[in-house]
């Protein structure tokens, strides 16, 4: 599994944007289940525009079934909170890191490196890197 991070939503539905080529080869090339979150897509959207075509390709993408939406829990939530006060992290940043956690996966998709290479996933009393794909 692979939780998708706000950048690669935006690039893959604007095809404007100077990563929509990087990110559509990398997204036909994974064979995993893809998950997101609230904020990240709330993030998405905003970014893409209310009524833009992107953003309907992006509900479309969600309808479909080809990306999950991962619904935090009130623990996961206090948990992204812990995170962005450890980092200098928004919330859908925090709520990735927190949904990795949670479902057991290291791997992010993400444009954002410098930032993911520094975030830490907890295994139990050990912390892992994020594996950015």
């Amino acid at each position: 599994m692979i939780i998708v991070d706000t950048g690669p939503l935006v690039a893959l539905f604007d095809a404007k944007d100077h990563m929509h080529a990087v990110c559509t080869d990398r997204l036909s090339a994974l064979r995993v289940r893809l998950m997101t979150t609230l904020p990240v897509l709330t993030e998405a959207f905003h970014m893409l525009t209310p009524g833009s075509q992107g953003a309907d390709q992006l509900r479309l993408l969600i309808a479909k079934g080809a990306m999950g939406v991962h619904y935090a829990s009130d623990e996961e939530l206090i948990r992204a909170f812990e995170l962005m006060e450890t980092y200098p992290m928004d919330l859908a940043d925090a709520s990735v890191i927190s949904a990795a956690e949670t479902l057991g996966t290291r791997k992010v998709f993400t444009l954002d490196r410098r930032d993911f290479e520094s975030y830490r996933i907890k295994r139990g009393h050990r912390h892992v890197a994020v594996d950015i794909v």
